[in-house]
């Protein structure tokens, strides 16, 4: 495919342009959850409702998803089966763990960064002022089936929502009703949360890490081909190829998350990736150049590059861009460095 400025910015997924969801889980029209706007942006997507909007749908192996929510609006406690990271890019949010919440709580900033495993209740609210804005990433193509804590079902139930077995949800306030042939989920019971991992405290902070603690490599194979770069090994094992440590989140993910640093001024010089990567602009700007195309991104704007494209980028504004990447698998290949 020729990668022109119109197919690069079809890469894109501009803040401005995104596309909410607001009755995507379970809980949605809940009193205290019912304000939460859920963003599918790119990947087969991880909402309940099959009407979900996805802006792009390709598989990468993981699925890129936001959160916005105003001040006291609540994300009920559940569990995931794949690997679920947020970085708080807008607000203070605050944390949860077990099923009842009574687990323990971590409060996070702009450019914060969590990781929460597999098996584990979780839940957040939005504490800041204004609306608050997380960017999160889900692994795999299929997350598999949330479950939600025990007390989640009866309280959706009374506001017109049930999910089914198939994980796809019905609004009843919409006038849907349970199609021919499937059935309601039978809800969480409080004998099964044995089978959930809890968490202590020192457990729970070392699946936090903080944006004043990112600090960089000294040279990772990125950055010694690069002008005013910077970067921070955030989520992933260690992978030899590109020279780059574990992240602090160092357990399997089936991706990797990098958090780059560029000075106003500086570039990454042309390179191939054969793994699915896509950038979140967090502060800043980042110019993303291929053979016969060019397009800039901007604070809050998310991009998934294409695999088959040699790229450079360039931060051509005037302050230092901070930039959150995610590729594919635990350890994705070195960069092929063009000639």
């Amino acid at each position: 495919m020729t990668w022109d400025n119109a197919a690069l910015e079809a890469r894109v997924v501009r803040y401005k342009d995104q596309i909410p969801c607001k009755n995507a889980f379970i809980d949605t029209k809940t009193p205290g959850s019912d304000q939460k706007e859920n963003f599918c942006l790119i990947g087969p997507g991880v909402a309940e409702r099959p009407d979900q909007h996805i802006h792009i749908a390709e598989p990468h192996g993981f699925n890129v998803g936001a959160a916005r929510q105003p001040k006291g609006c609540v994300n009920s406690q559940h569990s995931h089966e794949t690997a679920e990271m947020f970085i708080v890019h807008e607000g203070e949010w605050k944390f949860t763990w077990g099923h009842d919440s009574s687990d323990g709580a971590a409060v996070l900033g702009p450019g914060d960064a969590i990781s929460i495993p597999v098996n584990v209740f979780r839940g957040f609210e939005y504490v800041g002022e204004g609306k608050g804005y997380l960017f999160c990433v889900l692994g795999q193509d299929d997350p598999g089936f949330v479950t939600w804590a025990p007390y989640v079902f009866e309280e959706a139930k009374n506001y017109g929502m049930i999910l089914l077995e198939d994980s796809s949800l019905i609004d009843t306030t919409l006038g849907e009703t349970i199609p021919e042939g499937k059935k309601e989920a039978k809800a969480t019971r409080v004998e099964d949360l044995k089978n959930f991992r809890r968490m202590s405290r020192d457990e729970m902070l070392e699946c936090v890490l903080l944006a004043k603690d990112m600090v960089p490599q000294s040279e990772t194979e990125l950055t010694k081909h690069s002008k005013g770069l910077k970067e921070v090994a955030v989520i992933g094992v260690e992978n030899s190829d590109e020279g780059i440590r574990a992240g602090k989140m160092n357990w399997s993910h089936d991706y990797q998350v990098r958090r780059w640093n560029l000075s106003a001024g500086g570039s990454i010089p042309a390179h191939k990736r054969f793994e699915p990567e896509v950038l979140f602009v967090h502060e800043g700007e980042l110019t993303i150049t291929g053979e016969f195309g060019q397009v800039t991104i901007m604070q809050g704007d998310t991009m998934t590059v294409p695999v088959d494209m040699i790229r450079s980028f360039e931060n051509n504004g005037s302050q230092e861009s901070v930039i959150y990447v995610t590729r594919r698998d635990d350890k994705p290949k070195a960069p092929e460095w063009s000639k």
